[in-house]
């Protein structure tokens, strides 16, 4: 048997001989990650607002030539909503490049969501100029990264105790029990161990008992015909305002995904709505941001948990052109090879409907591919189906060796008397252990980057000038979309959300005659305009696909051709007429 004296004497004979842990320069590369960093970052933990700000403003000053950090706005409390955008700010106008948004922790306890972004923007900074994939892709596009659109809910869940569902909300005070107070009645940690757990009372009419195998912390539902030992209290707390409720007024009371501007219900509809669309600061900073950024064409959100990439439309019969559905099916399938236990699901037919929910307003009010991505399953404890009592108890126990638990204890509470508070801190469940956070942020960092590489890009194919007679010429041009995603989705061309994309040919001494789209190659159809050939309008290029156009001209000399599509870019080129 090898002995501890053993051991650390092999370990210095390894080290000595240069074949032990290497450090600095001699550090060997792992394949995913950057080998040198400017900004050197744990993904195994988890930051509050200021950590991930932080995080933003060093790799700003590290990559200043491919990033540009600023505030679009503040929360209620006045924090600020951060935007790290990254492009190759030297490689066109960035205002005019093909856009990609990603945002997460819109729910305030949704907090890996903020980790996912912001290891985004670090990979994509780290990686320009060493990653073929991400320098394209920064040189092509404009990356815009908000890591919490919810920052107040995201340090009220880092800095004070909750439940593993709370804090959903903002922090903006609302009666939720309608008794004219605001939040007068939140959680209460009882024995002040920084997470709200279960309160459980002994009673002889009980229809609940201590988990067989882990009575540590769980607890069962008797059956049928055997008597219980517990009545369950619900979460800690105790009745602050008098009115016999216990924790039925908690800070804020809303829900910042019911209060966008596309299919907006009041609460009695959608719980938790508020009152009107975009009445939250944040989400009104963010819907302004996204109107002033036409160019963004992809967009997704990040949310836990449960494993799913969700796409619209959030009710029945809501706003889904086929052409589009396919196009984001496609994409999404994708990601359900990329992230292990996901699934590609409908959100109201899969999950639950949503009135006024975020990515209707991207898809259906905006024209933009739209996702949320529910991170983390807990299919990936055991890379299994099997999540239940059992599965969840043995993860506890086997691997994070019970850090999670809060085994019980008795309590004195004034309104129940004598009882026990115990079960599972607020970090358990709906987010990924420390050891699994890095692969959670890594996995939803390469599907995110796979869908905005699949946003419209354009260039030009084969251009041909054709001398006619009488000084004239005949110019004919093909447009590429480089992307999977068109120009313009279905439901922007059926609703007029954005310009049609433009192909103009202008020139000194250069009249445009006639031009119109190309709609048989072959046999020369040509669907000519009525007004302004010069200024050529058509609805899309397809996603891998192209669009041919022909002016006939007269005049001699250089001509350019200019294609101007919002969500396309915009190139140009020029041509010498004979």
């Amino acid at each position: 048997m090898m002995t501890l004296r053993t051991f650390l004497t092999g370990l210095l004979i390894v080290a000595s001989t240069g074949l032990g842990f290497a450090q600095d320069e001699n550090t060997f590369k792992a394949l995913g990650a950057p080998a040198h960093r400017k900004v050197d970052v744990s993904w195994n933990r988890f930051y509050d607002v200021d950590g991930l700000a932080s995080i933003l403003k060093q790799l700003h000053v590290a990559y200043p030539t491919i990033t540009k950090l600023y505030s679009i706005g503040e929360s209620f409390q006045g924090r600020p909503v951060w935007v790290l955008e990254v492009t190759n700010r030297e490689n066109g106008d960035p205002e005019r490049k093909p856009g990609m948004y990603i945002d997460g922790n819109i729910h305030g306890n949704e907090v890996q969501a903020g980790e996912v972004v912001t290891y985004t923007a670090w990979y994509l900074c780290e990686n320009y100029g060493k990653v073929d994939l991400i320098t394209e892709l920064v040189d092509s596009r404009v990356i815009y990264l908000l890591p919490s659109i919810n920052p107040d809910g995201r340090d009220y869940w880092f800095h004070n105790a909750n439940t593993q569902h709370s804090s959903r909300t903002g922090q903006m005070p609302t009666d939720e029990d309608k008794d004219g107070l605001m939040d007068e009645d939140p959680f209460d940690d009882l024995d002040g161990d920084g997470s709200i757990t279960m309160m459980r009372k002994r009673d002889p009419d009980g229809r609940f008992l201590p988990h067989p195998d882990y009575p540590e912390f769980q607890m069962v539902r008797a059956e049928p015909d055997e008597r219980g030992e517990y009545i369950i209290l619900g979460d800690e707390g105790v009745d602050n305002d008098g009115d016999g409720r216990v924790n039925e007024d908690n800070p804020g009371g809303y829900d910042p995904n019911r209060n966008w501007a596309y299919d907006w219900q009041p609460h009695y509809v959608q719980y938790w709505a508020k009152d009107f669309p975009f009445s939250f600061p944040a989400i009104r900073a963010v819907g302004e941001f996204v109107l002033a950024h036409p160019n963004i064409g992809g967009m997704v959100t990040f949310h836990n948990y449960g494993g799913y990439i969700l796409r619209g439309p959030n009710r029945d019969g809501g706003p889904l052109e086929p052409q589009d559905e396919q196009v984001m099916f496609d994409i999404a399938k994708r990601g359900e090879r990329m992230l292990p236990f996901y699934r590609n699901v409908i959100s109201w037919e899969d999950l639950y409907p949503v009135w006024g929910g975020q990515f209707d307003w991207f898809y259906a009010g905006r024209g933009i591919t739209a996702f949320t991505s529910e991170l983390w399953t807990p299919k990936n404890m055991f890379r299994s189906n099997d999540t239940g009592d059992n599965a969840r108890g043995d993860f506890l126990r086997y691997l994070l060796l019970n850090d999670g638990v809060v085994e019980w204890k008795p309590y004195d509470h004034p309104q129940y008397g004598a009882i026990e508070i115990g079960g599972v801190k607020k970090e358990f469940g709906r987010v990924p252990p420390s050891f699994l956070l890095e692969e959670e942020c890594h996995r939803n960092m390469a599907f995110t980057l796979y869908h905005a590489a699949q946003t419209p890009l354009l260039e030009f194919g084969e251009i041909e000038v054709e001398a006619l007679r009488d000084g004239l010429s005949k110019v004919w041009v093909e447009v590429r979309n480089l992307g999977m995603i068109p120009t313009r989705l279905q439901q922007d061309i059926k609703h007029n959300i954005n310009r049609a994309d433009v192909v103009m040919l202008s020139g000194e001494g250069v009249e445009v005659i006639s031009a119109g789209r190309v709609t048989d190659r072959f046999f020369n159809r040509v669907e000519a305009v009525k007004a302004r050939p010069e200024r050529l309008m058509i609805d899309r290029v397809p996603g891998l696909g192209v669009e041919r156009v022909q002016f006939v001209v007269s005049g001699r000399g250089k001509a350019k051709i200019v294609v101007d599509s919002l969500k396309g870019g915009r190139i140009e080129t020029v041509v010498e007429l004979p």
